[in-house]
């Protein structure tokens, strides 16, 4: 007998009539003409930990129109991660992994780390769908943003000076993102507004990464700059921005989180005193 608390919206049931292997056969084919009705050329991946789970799955997320490319059951894997990061390249918004009632092993955690690949999991379907289409509406932004406004990227630095790898040619040093995004590319300057120089690379764990996010402790490389002579009694390292830039940035404040704003107004601060 199946307790109430077990069943899940979407699943298919009938009648038992001491006929389980005509049953099991029917279930599986229904279940399996569902999946392949539901999948489409682009779109997120999905796992979960059972063949009802799945299909009552497919079923919400074609009510609330997001697209599914691949299923699976078991544990997020780095097949799973390899997959996500082809559709990365079609759709960022598709670059998602979704786990109901199930996580994603470490070598899979380990690959996402640092990328714009993200998991998401949770053992309560509805609210598992409400985070994705959270984080979906958030990358839209996000992207939308990018596009408006092109390679600019705000963030504020706070300097690790225990951790210099290199001084200098190019200098290679520790960084963790107080606020904002750090991307390969971006300029710096200090408190005082004087130019530091551009970063050619973000490292973490060891690994080259696209972007480092709020609160990641990453490591720089930065041609041109001598940390000892430019950085030592320097704390923090802000985005350095263009004037136009800059008035771009304020007319579509509203793409910003307030956090950002908070960042914006401080470089508007320095460059006023320089």
């Amino acid at each position: 007998m199946v307790e109430k608390s077990e069943i899940i919206p979407g699943m298919p049931f009938t009648i038992y009539k001491n006929n389980k292997e005509e049953l099991k056969c029917q279930f599986k084919k229904e279940v399996s003409d569902t999946i392949s009705s539901s999948l489409s050329k682009n779109g997120i991946i999905a796992k979960v930990d059972s063949l009802g789970s799945l299909e009552a799955l497919l079923i919400i997320l074609k009510q609330e129109n997001i697209p599914v490319v691949k299923v699976g059951i078991g544990e997020i894997n780095k097949a799973d991660v390899s997959s996500a990061k082809a559709n990365e390249k079609i759709n960022e918004i598709d670059a998602v992994i979704i786990g109901f009632n199930v996580q994603a092993d470490e070598e899979a955690k380990s690959l996402v780390r640092g990328s714009r690949i993200k998991i998401i999991t949770g053992e309560v379907i509805y609210k598992l769908i409400e985070n994705l289409i959270k984080f979906r509406n958030e990358k839209r932004k996000e992207i939308e943003k990018q596009k408006m406004l092109g390679l600019i990227s705000l963030f504020r630095l706070k300097i690790l000076h225990q951790y210099v790898f290199r001084n200098t040619k190019p200098a290679i040093f520790g960084v963790k993102v107080e606020a904002g995004k750090l991307i390969p590319g971006a300029y710096l300057m200090d408190e005082k507004g004087e130019k530091i120089g551009r970063i050619k690379n973000i490292q973490s764990e060891n690994k080259s990464v696209s972007e480092a996010t709020e609160e990641m402790e990453v490591a720089i490389s930065v041609p041109g700059l001598n940390v000892e002579r430019q950085l030592k009694n320097s704390e923090f390292l802000y985005s350095d921005i263009s004037e136009s830039q800059f008035k771009s940035l304020k007319k579509n404040k509203d793409l910003f989180t307030s956090k950002e704003l908070s960042i914006l107004q401080k470089i508007a601060e320095i460059k006023v005193k320089e």
